[in-house]
């Protein structure tokens, strides 16, 4: 069985390679590159992937536990 990693970057998007599939709300399944940068910190204008805007707005990503 092939394994999926999710890692979260230092102040930055989540990482995740592997074979996944992305579905929309819609039900829709949306095309990715392998690895993908998910955005995390709210603001990236490419929802669900990551645009960088983290660096911008000074976003902490420092993890509960």
């Amino acid at each position: 069985m092939a394994e999926v990693n999710i890692t979260p970057s230092a102040n930055g998007p989540y990482i995740v390679s592997g074979p996944v599939v992305l579905t929309a709300p819609d039900g829709h399944v949306i095309e990715h590159p392998d690895p993908m940068a998910m955005c995390r910190c709210g603001h990236s204008s490419n929802k669900p992937f990551c645009d960088g805007t983290h660096a911008t707005i000074d976003f902490d990503g420092t993890l509960a536990n």
